[in-house]
């Protein structure tokens, strides 16, 4: 027992170690592990409804779309798979989730470390009101407070299913299953027709964009809001930023959702009235990072596809489920465009004065993520031989692991599908290395260069 103990201790010391050292290197072993672990299971012939062995490739794009809480899918995912293959991607669901929030939370308190601020957890500092000191009690009250918000979402989808005559386990399960890939920000659903025949539903809609919203804020806004919703004076500025980031991205990708499908006959155009605004705010919420759509994203404008490009690109909050570079990481730029247009000298919001290293680190990670979505869009139209509307579409949701599509992943050859396996793996763990290797990589140096102001613009 002395011995097994002592393993343990060695293990979970280890374990300490390497998470406050170096998350980055943790994050891409941690989910290249994962992700090969459930591409196995779902090899096995009980896992879909043939009862024939998954092809390697279409078992690895669905564990890498699910660890990475994407949604993107190269087959039907709710008749493909069986129920025991949906309960194992489910799981990868809830897995990769967690990793996600853990990781991202463990990136904040390394950092937090190297720089001596050792009561925070977010690179930012926005986290004191957690209180958390170690990785067992952070993984432990992130499970305690994404389980509880699944189960909630489940609680209230179960009587709705139960009124359609699937009967109690189905119920329970599609219930279940839609509570974990709502808040996980996932996008897959376990019922053959989807979401188009609740277009109106508001006992459906409702309850999956609450889940989508709520795990999009991020867990430490999601903490911070539990203990202190009714006093937005004790918000951290982290919460404010993306609380108000949230509202404004929504009312104005509804907005132009409305300009721009209101007329469709394949989308929104044969809605009555209220349906229409329904589906507009489901769709805002889901635009971003969710995944979900209650029509046929392959049917909708390209103005439409132009709006959610730029919003899975900016994705969801930091800390979170969602993708792309984040709210905040847009708040901190526009904020620095408005301080550099009324000349002034510090980026200041809500009282707080934000550093210039933040204003680069969100510079960098906008022109990295960049960089990648142009390359990524290349190489999937030369593979692939699709137009750059879809491409960039089909890229962009890859890498900002959000799951729209124009309804052609399950068409695309082997190169194709290989190459958004990359973007959802780099989309999902190469934001969290970058944000790593940059903020821990600060160096103090005692000689500094006389100041120089080049022309810009």
């Amino acid at each position: 027992m002395a011995t097994t103990a002592s393993v343990r201790h060695a293990i979970g010391e280890w374990v300490n170690r390497t998470a406050l050292s170096t998350p980055a290197r943790l994050a891409l072993g941690a989910f290249a592990g994962v992700i090969l672990v459930f591409t196995m299971v779902l090899r096995f012939p009980a896992m879909t409804t043939s009862g024939e062995s998954a092809s390697f490739i279409d078992a690895l794009f669905t564990a890498t779309s699910a660890v990475c809480v994407t949604g993107l899918s190269t087959v039907h995912i709710a008749t493909f798979w069986s129920p025991l293959g949906l309960a194992v991607i489910g799981l990868a669901i809830k897995v990769g989730g967690l990793g996600i929030m853990t990781l991202a939370s463990l990136v904040g308190l390394a950092v937090s470390r190297r720089i001596g601020l050792t009561q925070r957890i977010l690179a930012a500092g926005e986290a004191r009101a957690t209180g958390l000191g170690d990785v067992k009690s952070l993984l432990g009250i992130i499970i305690v407070v994404s389980t509880a918000t699944e189960l909630l979402i489940a609680t209230i989808l179960f009587p709705r299913f139960l009124t359609l005559d699937y009967g109690f386990w189905k119920s329970a399960g599609y219930a279940l299953f839609y509570g974990v890939s709502s808040f996980n920000n996932c996008g897959f659903s376990p019922d053959p027709v989807g979401l188009y025949p609740y277009s109106s539903d508001l006992w459906m809609l409702v309850p999956i964009a609450l889940g989508v919203a709520l795990g999009a804020l991020g867990f430490p806004v999601y903490f911070n809001l539990l203990k202190a919703w009714r006093t937005p004076k004790r918000w951290t500025l982290h919460t404010k930023l993306t609380v108000v980031m949230l509202i404004v991205l929504m009312f104005t990708s509804a907005g132009l959702l409305l300009l721009f499908e209101w007329d469709n006959p394949g989308t929104l155009g044969n809605e009555t009235t209220m349906a229409t605004i329904g589906n507009v705010f489901f769709q805002s919420v889901n635009q971003r990072s969710g995944g979900f759509s209650s029509f046929d994203i392959g049917q909708a404008t390209q103005q439409t596809w132009l709006l959610e490009d730029v919003l899975m690109f900016i994705g969801g909050g930091s800390g979170g489920t969602a993708g792309g570079i984040r709210m905040t990481t847009l708040a901190v730029l526009l904020l620095a465009i408005w301080a550099e247009a009324r000349g002034r000298r510090d980026i200041e919001a809500y009282g707080k004065r934000i550093g210039t290293e933040v204003l680069r680190l969100a510079v960098s990670v906008t022109l990295v993520s960049l960089f990648i979505v142009l390359v990524g869009t290349t190489v999937f139209m030369g593979v692939t031989g699709i137009p750059l509307d879809r491409s960039l579409y089909e890229v962009v949701s890859a890498f900002a692991t959000c799951g729209l599509s124009t309804g052609i992943t399950g068409d695309l050859n082997t190169a194709g599908d290989i190459t958004l396996i990359v973007l959802m793996y780099v989309g999902r763990v190469g934001s969290l290395t970058v944000v790593a290797a940059l903020a821990l990589n600060r160096q103090r140096r005692v000689v500094r260069y006389p100041a120089e102001r080049p022309f810009v613009g």
